[in-house]
């Protein structure tokens, strides 16, 4: 209960305060793995609960399983919350990949630096899924400057991971994070 409490509370401040949706998934797409940078803030999750309201998605994500604990746990997974042990090596591509091969609407949401604090360099776990399960990547740009939720067409990946991760970075250099000195990118770039 309190999950839907929370998410119709998402839409609501997401629409008070001017948030708008650029695009959408094209129907025929069924599996996908999202990504959404740059994340910089707690302030993501409720803009990422809003988009996913209000384009009907039925789309999991991955956090740390530290966060599902009494009485958070229930409300995230009713959220699409998937748990995730990142002190152990145990194969988390790979089973995401069983799931795309057994669900037949299965889509995943990452977000590719791992963290909301700053980084260099993105964690490539969710290109490998999309290798593995031969889906496309849909790339999400939250711009807290214009409040706009941007998607990109679905971009497929080709093995050659610099080329892709360019075309990605390229992606999400033009969205301004909430928390700027938090990013890699910075607009403009």
């Amino acid at each position: 209960m309190f999950a839907r409490i929370f998410e119709a509370w998402c839409v609501r401040w997401f629409k008070r305060n001017g948030w708008s949706i650029q695009n959408s998934i094209p129907e025929s797409i069924k599996q996908y793995v999202l990504i959404v940078a740059p994340h910089t803030s707690n302030w993501d999750f409720p803009v990422g609960v809003a988009a996913r309201k209000l384009l009907g998605l039925n789309v999991r994500y991955v956090a740390k399983k530290e966060l599902f604990i009494w009485p958070l746990r229930s409300t995230l997974i009713r959220l699409g919350g998937y748990p995730v042990d990142r002190s152990k090596n145990n194969s988390f591509v790979d089973q995401v990949v069983g799931l795309f091969r057994n669900i037949e609407d299965f889509a995943i949401c990452v977000t590719p630096e791992g963290t909301r604090s700053k980084v260099t360099k993105w964690k490539s776990g969710f290109y490998h899924m999309a290798l593995l399960a031969e889906v496309p990547i849909i790339m999400v740009g939250f711009d807290y400057a214009s409040r706009k939720v941007v998607l990109a067409d679905p971009f497929w990946p080709t093995s050659d991971k610099e080329a892709d991760f360019e075309i990605m970075h390229r992606f999400f250099a033009g969205m301004t994070p909430k928390i700027p000195e938090n990013s890699q990118y910075t607009a403009g770039h």
